[in-house]
């Protein structure tokens, strides 16, 4: 503990002497500020490289007093979670529950008593310490679970695809191949603005669980060598809505969370057609999720350029002359722009998921 940084405080009192006296009861312990007045204290506390640990703060100044002052401190998101104690001469139970109702979580009285002050502020300070690392293992937790989540999804996808006869390969370049057009549409403002809007990391997260609906589809037509009936192709196209309904189990417990709500569209939508002509639903243009819209292109380059039980793959040349000549009806136009600016990069993918040379 010997070694440890030193807190800091800033003492906010429009009385010289007042500051003096607490600078002198606290130096010892803590690293001690000084304001003078409520506007020398937010300009400390929003313009500060390191925030103070708690603030002392008088209740009767001239021009902003204390109340203003902590006003202002509890709606800034990154002064907000300061501890803030009041300290006033004034009768402390005419203002104890305006205060605390404020926001501040303590008074001390003029004059000091030099321990009940320290005492305080060692007190506030290590319940603040306790919940900061409350919080942060609660927020590990959460992430643990998070990960643990989109592990066993991916972990499905992956064992759908070996069933698939792809060995998770079509998973992992759908994956990558997602980031690079994703990165070619940041470049452009209409689409940056949409894809910081739906965050657009988890909607990438979502990317290889886009078949998992697979599961419900029968080896006999899954794995077909040839041309597939008109029967077996309405089967081949329920694992849009039997994916979705998979991730839907997931929501009724969580029906707030982007990364499955990102999975259910991928799930759903990916073959959707920008003309309306798709399916499950037959969305078109906008009303299909953007991130279908961008799966849907590389899953059609990933699975003609590459080969499968039912067909040989086609040359990356052909494979990007079927998705330009498919733009406005297949895809939306302004994606397939961005993929043609990029697509050159896409045969550097090789067939275990790496990238070499983009």
């Amino acid at each position: 503990m010997k070694n440890r940084k030193k807190d800091t405080v800033l003492v906010v009192d429009d009385v010289d002497m007042n500051r003096m006296i607490l600078e002198a009861i606290l130096s010892d312990d803590y690293d001690v500020l000084q304001a003078e007045n409520g506007f020398a204290a937010i300009d400390i506390l929003f313009n500060a490289v390191d925030l103070p640990a708690i603030v002392l703060l008088d209740i009767m100044m001239p021009e902003m007093d204390g109340f203003e002052v902590l006003d202002l401190i509890k709606s800034n998101s990154r002064t907000a979670d300061i501890p803030v104690v009041f300290i006033t001469a004034a009768d402390i139970e005419s203002t104890e529950t305006r205060g605390l109702r404020a926001g501040a979580v303590d008074y001390v009285s003029k004059p000091f008593n030099p321990e009940v002050v320290k005492a305080r502020l060692d007190n506030h300070l290590e319940l603040k310490r306790y919940r900061d690392n409350l919080e942060e293992s609660v927020e590990e937790k959460v992430r643990q679970l998070i990960r643990g989540k989109e592990n066993m999804l991916e972990t499905l996808a992956t064992v759908i695809e070996y069933r698939n006869l792809e060995s998770g390969h079509h998973v992992r370049r759908t994956s990558v191949l997602s980031r690079k057009l994703v990165n070619r549409m940041f470049d452009i403002p209409y689409y940056a603005r949409q894809l910081n809007d739906i965050h657009y990391e988890s909607m990438l997260k979502a990317v290889p669980i886009h078949d998992i609906g697979k599961i419900g589809v029968p080896d006999n037509i899954l794995l077909k060598p040839g041309r597939l009936t008109a029967e077996e192709f309405e089967v081949i196209k329920t694992h849009t809505t039997i994916g979705s309904d998979i991730i839907d189990t997931l929501l009724t417990h969580d029906e707030g969370d982007e990364y499955l709500l990102h999975c259910r569209d991928i799930c759903r939508h990916h073959h959707e057609r920008f003309d309306g002509k798709g399916y499950p639903d037959k969305l078109a243009g906008e009303n299909i999720p953007l991130s279908a819209r961008i799966l849907s292109i590389v899953d059609v380059y990933d699975a003609l350029a590459n080969s499968r039980v039912y067909k040989p793959a086609i040359p990356h040349e052909e494979t990007v002359k079927i998705i330009q000549g498919g733009s406005g009806t297949q895809f939306d136009p302004g994606i397939v722009n961005a993929f043609m600016d990029i697509h050159e990069s896409f045969p550097s993918l090789s067939l275990d998921g790496d990238e070499h040379g983009s």
